[in-house]
């Protein structure tokens, strides 16, 4: 094995995000609201550039909670090596199947969202433009065989299975989604490669109403994506979790009957997980009568089943993050709204099983690299597809 050095800063010029003025309200995709400039294919890729100058900054200048990893290794595979890739097929614009895309809203394919064609098992995205300028990258020696996960819940830890050496598709990296359920490390995050924060997507008649979590009505409704940091993040805000742990007199749903928290701290949501009676929730009514019905949808169809139900009106604000919300917002024809921007930041990585030192070591070598350490994100990325393949080009593996 060759020890190949980590990557520094390159030829190219370091992209500065800055840092985010942080209490603005912002209600991005409004219909009185005229778009931002340099206008895309879609009107979607320009919306959230903009979104995400704001709502996001580099890697290297964000403060938070660190990411889960280890220090950079500088060793990489030499000769190819086929990676078994399982990616998340419903988080546009980061991680996306194609034709999942095409089935759900009819005219989008990859040309239209700024992707160009590739034999790739149908993965488009932010995630999937990196991982195909990890491929391009002269004598690096990955190649990534990919499948479509649609199940959300657990994604992370199929990285340790038979079936998978590495899953992403937004994954926020925490401590808790590195352990299976008893309690052994099995997953190892690599080091991050875009950073997420939180935010409502609200109908646009609603947006002065709801300007922050706390303005959310005992009569709305806010759906989630179970065991995502939507979830947790909007039970933490709302007071209706401490430490994961659900409030007492708190009323769960669930196919098999209605599980009423008692105050022995046992019921718990998280961002890796619930307790076991509390798996398939389909509602929650939290034990303080001011606060909204949680709906969790999205178990079939992915995030778009939470995009129909807030049309209809069967929900009145989707809790997740602010880069899926701003595409939505901005795809929906003035429908839809951005509010309640978090200031808290996540980071994403790709999961790998911990035992795989080797490939982790190889990823974080190339993210480095292609993300020029931290200075290219999504915000690069969007304003320019073309970036990760850049950078792949002025790769020289060491002589």
């Amino acid at each position: 094995m060759t020890a190949w050095p980590v990557a520094s800063s390159s030829a190219a010029e370091p992209h500065d995000t800055g840092d985010p003025p942080f209490g603005l309200h912002m209600t991005w995709g409004r219909a009185d609201q005229p778009a931002p400039p340099r206008a895309r294919p879609r009107r979607w890729l320009a919306a959230i550039a903009v979104l995400a100058s704001f709502a996001l900054c580099g890697l290297t200048s964000c403060t938070g909670e660190a990411p889960v990893s280890e220090e950079r290794q500088s060793d990489s595979p030499v000769a190819e090596t086929l990676v078994r890739y399982g990616f998340y097929a419903y988080f546009e614009p980061v991680s996306a199947l194609a034709d999942s895309q095409n089935d759900q809203h009819g005219e989008r394919d990859a040309s239209d969202s700024g992707q160009q064609p590739s034999n790739r098992g149908g993965h488009i995205g932010y995630e999937a433009d990196l991982l195909s300028a990890i491929e391009a990258m002269d004598g690096f020696g990955l190649r990534f065989v990919r499948s479509p996960i649609t199940e959300w819940p657990g994604i992370w830890l199929m990285a340790a299975s038979d079936s998978f050496d590495m899953t992403g598709g937004g994954i926020t990296a925490l401590d808790s989604r590195t352990r299976d359920a008893d309690g052994a490390t099995v997953i190892a995050f690599t080091e991050p490669h875009i950073e997420f924060r939180q935010s409502l997507l609200v109908r646009s008649a609603d947006a002065e109403r709801i300007r922050s979590h706390g303005d959310l009505l005992a009569t709305d409704r806010v759906g989630v994506l179970a065991s995502t940091t939507g979830e947790a993040r909007l039970l933490q805000l709302l007071d209706i979790t401490h430490d994961g742990r659900l409030a007492p007199g708190t009323r769960v749903h669930t196919p098999a009957g209605v599980v009423l928290v008692a105050d022995d701290g046992r019921h718990s949501i998280t961002a890796s997980g619930a307790s076991a009676d509390l798996a398939d929730r389909t509602r929650l009514e939290p034990a303080d009568p001011n606060l909204p019905d949680v709906v969790y949808l999205g178990e079939l169809a992915g995030e778009q089943e939470l995009l129909d139900s807030l049309s209809r009106g069967d929900v009145d604000a989707i809790a997740r993050g602010t880069i899926g919300n701003a595409a939505a917002a901005f795809d929906s024809d003035g429908e839809f709204a951005v509010t309640a921007l978090d200031q808290a930041v996540e980071h994403g990585g790709f999961a790998i099983d911990a035992a795989n030192a080797e490939l982790r070591s190889a990823i974080n070598t190339a993210v480095a690299w292609l993300t020029d350490n931290g200075r290219i994100g999504i915000t690069q990325w969007i304003a320019d597809n073309t970036v990760f393949a850049t950078r792949a080009r002025q790769w020289q593996p060491p002589g």
